[in-house]
């Protein structure tokens, strides 16, 4: 029954916190989208209020239970991957394959984002359902090789041992395209900022344009959850976890947390959305061998060491 209680306040703790790593990131978005701080931090709350009330649009022969699988679940998502971030001695989901399952649940939103274009029978929704996977077929692979740096430098794939590997030096000072990959990932499975075309105005609204009221609520704030889980999880991987002075470990997990997915946020507000076909190439032809060669350096320097 302890135990019961124990995994039911981690996993309310863990929801909790990715809504607000959520409003963090909703608010941040907002504001480098040109908003003033005003209006940035009340614009939550007032869509939130705003959406709840809204009716429901419905499309003609639409799979509506394909179509609230992929809306609906991008938030569940977000909460797993944050869990797996360790705060200092806890983490709401221990495992040992930390970094396998972070990946795991980012390539999940592949198939959501796409469920959430095909459900709707529009062609607008499929056009952005087929954009996303072009585009994570682009920001995937460099996202893949750059979860191996710090794995391989901690020798473990747990995302606790690769947060204590960094006591003098956090990865993501001498493996800096490894995070810059990464981060990019990030805002690519959250699809903001200039990875969101399958959502962009050039297809009215993407995989969004048929959403209305609470199912647009829905995904919108799934959105913004996986950018700050995300986020969440760069902070074990490249930024020493809970390593900091005077403050307890969970509180440093928080404020780096917190403090890279505004920054991620506002760039994401601040840069336009490209093409697709205009990200592929520099995603594969530059990235993407950068990255491998970020492994190897990693790879040379712990065969020395």
């Amino acid at each position: 029954m302890v135990e019961l209680v124990g995994a039911l306040a981690a996993a309310a703790g863990v929801t909790v916190g990715c809504v607000a790593l959520a409003w963090v990131s909703s608010v941040a978005v907002a504001y480098g989208g040109g908003r003033g701080w005003r209006l940035a931090l009340t614009d939550p709350v007032v869509e939130t209020a705003r959406l709840v009330r809204q009716r429901r649009r419905r499309t003609v022969e639409a799979d509506v239970l394909l179509w609230r699988i992929g809306g609906w679940g991008l938030l569940p998502v977000a909460v797993l991957l944050l869990a797996l971030v360790p705060w200092g001695g806890f983490t709401a989901l221990p495992s040992g394959h930390g970094v396998v399952w972070a990946n795991a649940l980012d390539v999940a939103v592949w198939a959501l984002v796409w469920l959430l274009g095909w459900g709707a029978n529009s062609v607008m929704g499929l056009v952005g359902g087929y954009r996303f996977l072009a585009l994570a077929l682009g920001y995937e692979l460099p996202l893949m090789f750059a979860l191996v740096a710090p794995a391989l430098a901690a020798g473990s794939l747990d995302l606790g041992d690769i947060a204590a590997a960094q006591d003098g030096v956090w990865f993501g000072l001498w493996m800096p395209v490894a995070l810059l990959a990464y981060l990019i990932g990030v805002v690519g499975f959250a699809v903001h900022g200039p990875l969101a075309a399958p959502a962009g105005a050039e297809t009215a609204g993407g995989v969004m344009a048929e959403l209305s009221g609470p199912d647009l609520l829905v995904v919108r704030l799934g959105r913004h959850a996986l950018l700050g889980a995300g986020a969440a999880v760069a902070v074990p991987l490249f930024l020493g976890g809970g390593a900091g002075p005077v403050l307890p470990a969970a509180a440093w997990v928080a404020l780096k947390a917190v403090g890279l997915t505004a920054g991620l946020a506002w760039c994401a507000g601040r840069l336009p959305t490209l093409r697709v076909p205009r990200l592929l190439e520099p995603l594969w032809v530059v990235l993407l061998p950068l990255v491998v060669v970020q492994d190897l350096v990693v790879a040379i320097v712990m065969e020395v060491a």
